[in-house]
């Protein structure tokens, strides 16, 4: 297993808005839960009943998850993370939960946070990660096991261009102690 944690301003400032870019848009604006986000996993889920199912869940949610519960799925295990989700939001600042997340969340098979990564699949630190580094990992963060920054297929190729397009709507990622302001911020068309 591989993981070491850094603290958020050691780590590229291109990172937190690639995951932001891939998983989680709406991140600066929720409180935890993005309900716009439910509800259209929700509706394609039930169109798509055999299919693939579509989640939801927020930076904040995986972060509870990864932190305080076990794998697996199970309403008791969501309730539990419905609860974290709210606590870590009440607690933590946006920048502690981004910190967290990007030490604590799978990157490939064994390896854990992106100091880790960025050693392992890319021969240099966080801090010194490119944007195009930033978006290929947070697009195999879906399945890291599956998918692999250090080899990426054809298919993982496409989805960083589309995050790397992506992060021209997400304005950079505030400092701790900074106000975020989305009418405000540069490329503020936030979704």
């Amino acid at each position: 297993m591989h993981h070491q944690w850094i603290p958020l301003d050691e780590i590229s400032p291109h990172m937190p808005v690639a995951v932001m870019s891939s998983e989680d848009s709406r991140f600066l604006l929720h409180h935890g839960f993005d309900f716009n986000a439910i509800g259209n996993a929700a509706e394609r889920n039930l169109k798509h009943k055999h299919g693939k199912k579509f989640g939801a869940s927020t930076i904040s949610q995986q972060t509870a998850k990864n932190v305080f519960l076990w794998p697996g799925r199970s309403w008791v295990r969501k309730g539990f993370e419905v609860y974290f989700t709210a606590l870590i939001e009440l607690f933590w600042s946006k920048q502690r939960i981004m910190e967290v997340y990007l030490n604590s969340i799978e990157m490939g098979d064994g390896i854990y946070g992106v100091e880790a990564c960025a050693n392992y699949n890319f021969g240099k630190d966080a801090k010194d990660l490119s944007r195009a580094d930033c978006a290929l990992i947070a697009a195999t963060l879906p399945n890291p096991r599956k998918f692999s920054s250090k080899y990426p297929s054809g298919y993982m190729r496409l989805r960083q261009r589309q995050i790397m397009a992506n992060m021209r709507y997400i304005p950079s990622f505030p400092k701790e102690g900074e106000d975020y302001d989305p009418k405000t911020a540069v490329g503020s068309t936030y979704r």
